[in-house]
């Protein structure tokens, strides 16, 4: 079983900037791909980003691509979600998952690839 955590969440002007971190319980978080997610209020959960788990492949949603960078550290178990030049449109509750495998990139973007869920952290952008 994997559990995890993320933190890092707040609120920042346009523009701004936060460092998302996902800390993850478990043994096999090396061996699998994890995402982050974001959901607004009254929206669907949708993807942000995904990494694999060597981190050698990532993949970004379009609005996202550019200003976001997902990255890992396997020796800490960690995921982090580096926002950059954030806009109102990226409030949201931003969830951190993990995979049951270590996806291919077609069904990285789906909420059904993944297995685990944190809490998740609210960002919220202000104007």
């Amino acid at each position: 079983q994997v559990q995890l955590v993320e933190s890092g969440g707040g609120l920042v002007q346009a523009g701004g900037s936060l460092r998302l971190s996902c800390a993850a319980s478990g043994r096999t978080f090396s061996s699998v791909s994890m995402g982050w997610f974001r959901q607004a209020p009254g929206k669907e959960r949708d993807f942000v980003a995904a990494i694999s788990a060597g981190g050698g492949s990532i993949q970004y949603a379009d609005s996202v691509k550019g200003r976001f960078t997902i990255s890992r550290d396997n020796a800490k178990n960690t995921v982090f979600l580096q926002m950059n030049s954030l806009k109102p449109e990226d409030t949201a509750t931003y969830f951190c998952a993990a995979g049951r495998v270590n996806l291919t990139p077609p069904v990285a973007v789906f909420t059904t690839s993944y297995g685990y869920w944190g809490q998740g952290t609210q960002v919220t952008v202000s104007s």
